[in-house]
């Protein structure tokens, strides 16, 4: 499949604007997330409470129910990358969780994604918690109106692989707006199969680099969901909702702290 400017949707000021609400609702739940993983909770316990942030805010969480998805949050532990199911399973020390989040207010959604430690963990997960979040970082920074999408990918690819880490391919960032996935497709990897647009004011993507402290192959659990690293390493996912401007970068999921926190000015992509 090809991808044509007519169908990448760009947004005009005032649908951004009203993309930036959902996304700062959705920014606001993340607050309160970091706050609720720690060891013993269920990971089922810790969607419950991420649905009912969701709806007491007068939104709707945008993951459950789509193509039969059965929560609200992707919750994934350890080796799995993506996609996890909320169950019975207990947050224990040492761990690293991938907590996925889609919302949806006034039809507009907003998408983001956050690796957190359960309690302390050793400096092998948190070195790939950082690297991870400065691979979203310098994505993010590499953004600018008239440059090729594929900036995006090449600036998460080097910055992973200097540091001994994989990418994984066979999953990617996307378009956003008044449906979840749109066009464009965001490879967070050199990619010479897919188009490669130039970005223009109004685009609105999720950029999602997934990092595995191992091989970048992955397979599909019996779910039919979960995604997990062939080879079983780790893996984390950072993701953020991201509108282009002639000013540069509008990050409209953007939290207080953490690697929401981005810096005002534009950092270099290897």
């Amino acid at each position: 499949m090809s991808w044509s400017k007519q169908q990448i949707k760009l947004k005009s000021t005032e649908q951004v604007d009203k993309m930036q609400a959902s996304a700062e609702i959705l920014a606001s739940v993340f607050l309160e997330v970091r706050n609720l993983v720690r060891p013993g909770v269920t990971t089922k316990a810790l969607d419950e409470s991420i649905e009912a942030m969701i709806r007491d805010a007068n939104c709707i969480p945008s993951f459950k129910g789509y193509h039969g998805f059965p929560a609200a949050a992707c919750i994934s532990i350890d080796e799995e990358v993506v996609h996890g199911i909320p169950g019975d399973r207990v947050l224990v020390e040492g761990s690293i969780v991938g907590i996925d989040i889609g919302l949806i207010k006034d039809n507009w959604h907003a998408d983001s994604a956050e690796t957190l430690p359960v309690g302390e963990i050793g400096p092998a997960a948190a070195k790939l918690l950082t690297v991870t979040e400065e691979c979203l970082q310098r994505a993010i920074a590499s953004i600018e109106v008239g440059r090729r999408l594929s900036v995006i990918g090449i600036a998460v690819e080097d910055h992973a692989r200097a540091n001994g880490y994989s990418v994984v391919e066979t999953l990617v960032g996307h378009g956003i707006g008044l449906n979840l996935h749109e066009d464009p497709q965001v490879p967070n990897f050199r990619c010479f199969t897919m188009p490669d647009p130039v970005m223009e004011e109004g685009l609105v993507i999720a950029i999602e680099p997934m990092i595995n402290e191992g091989t970048k192959r992955v397979v599909t659990a019996r779910d039919q969901w979960t995604v997990i690293t062939a080879d079983k390493g780790l893996s984390a996912h950072f993701e953020h909702t991201v509108a282009v401007t002639s000013a540069g970068p509008r990050v409209l999921t953007r939290r207080e702290s953490g690697i929401a926190a981005l810096p005002e000015t534009r950092q270099p992509a290897d």
